[in-house]
C-alpha cells in the first residue's frame, strides 16, 4: 500500500476541498480529471474514465463477429436524390 499523509480540509469560495500532496498525485499517476465516489464514510477517488475508453477494440471484435451491420436500410428522400450534392 502507499503513503498515508493527514492533512485538512479548507474552505475554497463557498466549497471545501483539500489539498492532494505531489508525493500521492505521483504514485496515483492521476493528472487531471477524476471521479469522486461516497462509500460509506469514504470517498473514493479514482482517476476518470475516458470518453469512449475501449469502443476501438469494441468495434474490432463486432466487426470480427460480422456484427457491424446497420439494423435499419438506408432510406433516402427527394432532398437526398435532389438537394444533396453527391
Amino acid at each position: 500500500m502507499g503513503a498515508t499523509i493527514k492533512t485538512r480540509i479548507v474552505k475554497i469560495g463557498n466549497s471545501q476541498g483539500i489539498r492532494i500532496p505531489k508525493l500521492l498525485l505521483e504514485q496515483s499517476g492521476m493528472h487531471a480529471d477524476v471521479e469522486i465516489e461516497v462509500q460509506g464514510d469514504q470517498l473514493i477517488i479514482r482517476t476518470a474514465q475516458r470518453i469512449r475508453s475501449g469502443w476501438d477494440q469494441a468495434f474490432a471484435l463486432m466487426a470480427k463477429e460480422n456484427d457491424d451491420a446497420l439494423l435499419d436500410e438506408n432510406a433516402t428522400t427527394d432532398w437526398d436524390q435532389v438537394e444533396w450534392d453527391w
